[in-house]
């Protein structure tokens, strides 16, 4: 997709998550931030403009690419890495996982867990996780068009993705669906103290109870020891 991903309207929020980051207590500025499945780094470009900073990674290289292009002289650095193998050890004093980039996009229990093991690792004691996870109710109340596999909690569905020069594809979009109590056992399950499950969507992060109405859940966590 290159940059035809920042056309879709879901990339239009960038500012007010950013927002949301700072109001809730996720980021701070000049603290460190890990940002895993960072994309074409909006996010993490935002962040290091407000004096974070921030690593992003991902597995496209067509988007590393394009976030180092316009990151420029920012305090913002990108690599090409499985968010399944991260390896950092409590360097970071935050972390975001956001827009299902690195997390829910297996259909493996374990490559989710091992995600968010890898993220509770790379934390420093009392450092801050924003994780958000697509809506299993939402999933089953409003995706009429996607097929939803109970007994895994994934949803799939066909779409049609764009090329930088507007080619069409045609593909797959597999998604690992959760309840907010599957979040709250899975980040507890990791060592990490969970602040709160709350419902969003892109654009719209707040501190509002889950709903079968909203398609994403946000999980706010915290590193003890």
């Amino acid at each position: 997709m290159g940059r035809a991903y920042l056309r879709y309207s879901f990339t239009k929020g960038t500012l007010q998550e950013v927002d949301f980051m700072f109001s809730s207590g996720v980021v701070r500025s000049e603290c460190s931030v890990l940002d895993i499945g960072c994309g074409p780094g909006r996010h993490a470009i935002e962040l290091a403009s407000r004096g974070c900073r921030v690593r992003g990674i991902d597995v496209s290289e067509r988007f590393i690419e394009i976030a180092r292009e316009d990151a420029g002289s920012l305090s913002a650095t990108f690599d090409v890495l499985n968010a399944v193998d991260l390896k950092f050890e409590e360097e970071f004093d935050s972390a975001i996982c956001i827009c299902q980039g690195a997390f829910g996009m297996h259909t493996d229990d374990g490559n989710d867990r091992a995600v968010l093991r890898g993220i509770a690792r790379s934390l420093k004691p009392g450092g801050v996780l924003l994780l958000t996870a697509f809506n299993a109710y939402f999933s089953i109340r409003h995706h009429v068009d996607a097929r939803f596999d109970a007994a895994a909690g994934v949803s799939t569905e066909v779409t049609s993705v764009l090329s930088e020069s507007g080619e069409a594809m045609e593909t797959e979009l597999v998604t690992g669906c959760y309840t907010p109590r599957e979040l709250r056992l899975l980040a507890e399950s990791v060592g990490l103290q969970v602040i709160g499950v709350y419902g969003g969507e892109p654009g719209a992060y707040g501190l509002q109870p889950p709903s079968v109405d909203l398609p994403e859940l946000l999980l706010l966590a915290r590193k003890t020891s």
